[in-house]
This record gives structure tokens, C-alpha cells and sequence, in this order.
């Protein structure tokens, strides 16, 4: 009898800082300048970005933007199917960039249920 081990979650990272701005610098710093393994890695971005974005998109950079909002309440539709769509590429990595940090608490928590606590793996915040 064999047993088949589960796929790893995605590593997740919650980002807070004071402008869009910041919250991208910092989010860049994180990635590898060049992905050896063409491993996928995904931003999810929350609000317009203030000024030029410096994350730009590619076969193995997923970037994908929701209006700013309370991602737990009146903006949890759009945080959930935006989040599944990324998750169905299987990134190895995802940053969450918040534009807030009103419910990280509760973002948090909620990342932490089924079934994002099968799907997710969190790490520590960053916080610019």
C-alpha cells in the first residue's frame, strides 16, 4: 500500500505598508531576480498603483489587482475568486499586498480556514 503525500501549500506572505508603492518595492526585493526552476509566483495587489508599478508581469510572475476595499467584508467575493483563479496556476509563491491593516487579523484568520488551510501555507507578515 502506498501513500500519496499532499502537495505543499503555497507559500503566502501578507504585505502591508504605507503607500502602493512601498508595499511593490518591497514585494520585489523578495523575488529572485530570474526563477532557475521557472517556478510560478503570483502578487495579488489590492487598490491602483501610485505611480509607476516596478512588478511586471511574466510567464512566471502573476500579478493580478482588486480594488481597494475590506477584503473580509464587502470585498471578500472578489479576494475569493481572484485568489482561487491564481491558485488553480499553482504558484509557489504568492504575496498578498493590503492596502490596510484594519482586518489583517481577520484576513488572516480567514486564510487559515478550509480551504485555504490545505492550499496556503502562511509566513510571517512583511510590513514596509
Amino acid at each position: 500500500m502506498s501513500s500519496i503525500s499532499p502537495l505543499p501549500g503555497t507559500i503566502t506572505t501578507l504585505v502591508t505598508g504605507a503607500t502602493a508603492g512601498a508595499r511593490e518595492r518591497l514585494i520585489a526585493a523578495q523575488l529572485p531576480a530570474d526563477s532557475p526552476s521557472g517556478a510560478c509566483r503570483a502578487v495579488l495587489l489590492e487598490g491602483l498603483p501610485d505611480g509607476q508599478t516596478i512588478l511586471i508581469p511574466s510567464p512566471t510572475l502573476l500579478i493580478e489587482r482588486i480594488a481597494p476595499g475590506c477584503l473580509c467584508c464587502t470585498g471578500n467575493l472578489v479576494l475569493r475568486v481572484t485568489l482561487n483563479r491564481l491558485l488553480r496556476r499553482r504558484p509557489e509563491r504568492l504575496y498578498i499586498g493590503l492596502a490596510t491593516t484594519e482586518h489583517l487579523d481577520q484576513l488572516r484568520s480567514w486564510l487559515r480556514q478550509p480551504p485555504y488551510d490545505q492550499l496556503l501555507e502562511l509566513t510571517p507578515d512583511l510590513h514596509s
